[in-house]
């Protein structure tokens, strides 16, 4: 059931007593309580825009808000949709790092045709859509042939969601792959048309620095961003986000640049982590942690309890002005058994498993504008008079009631007007993945 607020079908209106994190207000002079938040009115026009916030005074005579909680539509800066929901034909045998990569590979080659790679897709943004969700950047498989085949689904798709979600696409494959000229030519005209950005996964290999520099070069010379997956592993010696910054430094790269995971940071010692975490701040380097999916992967052995909770050093990331965000990544494949493309859930886990809280501070930017910053999408992740009215409703009335339940009722709101926000049921996936095994006879 969905939150009670009654918001018209057209016409203008203001909502009054709605909670704004202060820090995701732009353009209006809010005062905030001990956690961030302030008791606002927000107008919104017929044409779906916020004409004006400001301060509640005490009385309304808009529509009531309760006092609930307002923030903008999420952001979700890593995932894999053409990953996603194979789990139900494709388990991870032993929950794995290993166990995943091998798993994804077979279903690939067996079933990622066009028409499965588009079902999936589209039951994810559907799905997104649905919480609240304005934008993805999704990594795409790209080792030949499957290139040939997601690439012009994505493009389908990026079309297809066009004034609902804005979608980017990275191309996803070990460094290794940039060694062959025509293979990165051919990656580098098919991301053109989308304006990149380029990617790739690093490992400590002996062609890591010429793979790196050869991805800077083109990337400087095409005008690309760069996504880069980061040291997914509990191996202190796994060091490539080093190398990375080192890079960035000797090119004097002006692109923006996104390193995702970056886990054995958090193992490495002190000294060392904390000179990478310099050479971060210095070259302007952005990183986004993935803590559902490297809780789930990371220091997993059978038979022991993990340790560590594989998340990377986003505290001391922050405090150095680094730019920092939290994701989605996997969805119900191989990599991560779980998960429903709900930037919600992603925030409420990382505030348990990273401590967004005591204070609540402006952590709600990892989700909301420091990705949009990132992605370049002018407006998004924020509250502001001219800006879209693309925003979330929530029961909760503080951080403490948002963050203690799902919100799974709550209002979601594109272009002033209240959307359906009935998810897509599981059964829908029953042609392309099967039903559960339970059911299968």
């Amino acid at each position: 059931m969905a939150v009670p607020v009654a918001i018209p079908a057209s016409g203008a209106y203001r909502l009054d007593r709605v909670r704004l994190p202060a820090c995701l207000v732009d353009g209006a002079a809010l005062s905030a309580d001990a956690d961030g938040l302030a008791l606002a009115s927000v107008d919104v026009s017929a044409d779906g825009r916020i004409a004006a916030i400001a301060p509640f005074e005490g009385e309304w005579d808009g529509i009531d808000g309760g006092g609930r909680m307002m923030l903008p539509a999420f952001v979700d800066v890593h995932t894999h949709l053409d990953k996603g929901h194979i789990a139900p034909r494709q388990p991870n045998p032993d929950g794995t790092f290993i166990g995943a990569l091998t798993s994804v590979a077979a279903d690939r080659a067996a079933h990622w045709t066009a028409d499965d790679v588009r079902a999936r897709m589209d039951f994810s943004l559907r799905t997104a859509f649905a919480q609240g969700t304005a934008a993805i950047r999704t990594h795409i498989d790209s080792v030949a042939p499957q290139h040939r085949i997601s690439w012009p689904v994505f493009a389908e798709m990026k079309q297809e969601w066009a004034g609902r979600i804005a979608l980017q696409a990275s191309p996803l494959y070990s460094i290794e792959h940039v060694m062959d000229d025509a293979f990165l030519a051919e990656i580098a005209d098919i991301i053109t048309p989308f304006g990149g950005p380029l990617g790739a996964v690093t490992y400590m290999v002996d062609c890591l620095d010429e793979g790196l520099d050869r991805m800077f070069r083109l990337a400087s010379d095409r005008g690309f961003d760069l996504d880069f997956h980061v040291d997914e592993t509990e191996d202190p010696g796994a060091r490539s986000l080093r190398h990375i910054a080192e890079t960035a430094k000797r090119f004097g790269f002006e692109g923006k640049i996104l390193c995702g995971h970056c886990c054995s940071l958090a193992v490495q010692p002190e000294d060392e982590a904390k000179a990478t975490l310099d050479l971060l701040a210095e070259t302007g380097i952005a990183i986004v942690s993935l803590p559902m999916c490297n809780m789930y992967l990371q220091d997993r052995h059978a038979g022991r309890t993990p340790r560590w909770r594989g998340v990377t050093l986003l505290h001391e990331m922050k405090a150095r002005g680094i730019p920092v965000t939290v994701a989605s990544d996997n969805t119900r494949d191989p990599f991560y058994a779980y998960g429903d493309m709900d930037v919600w859930e992603v925030y409420r886990s990382a505030t348990r498993t990273v401590h967004f809280d005591h204070p609540f501070d402006d952590w709600i930017r990892t989700v909301t504008a420091t990705p949009a910053e990132i992605m370049r999408l002018d407006g998004a992740g924020q509250l502001a008079p001219g800006g879209g009215a693309d925003f979330v409703l929530f029961r909760g009335r503080s951080w403490s009631e948002a963050l203690s339940r799902a919100e799974k009722d709550r209002n979601v709101v594109r272009q002033g007007r209240v959307i359906d926000s009935m998810l897509p049921d599981y059964s829908e996936l029953d042609a392309i993945v099967g039903p559960p095994a339970a059911d299968r006879i």
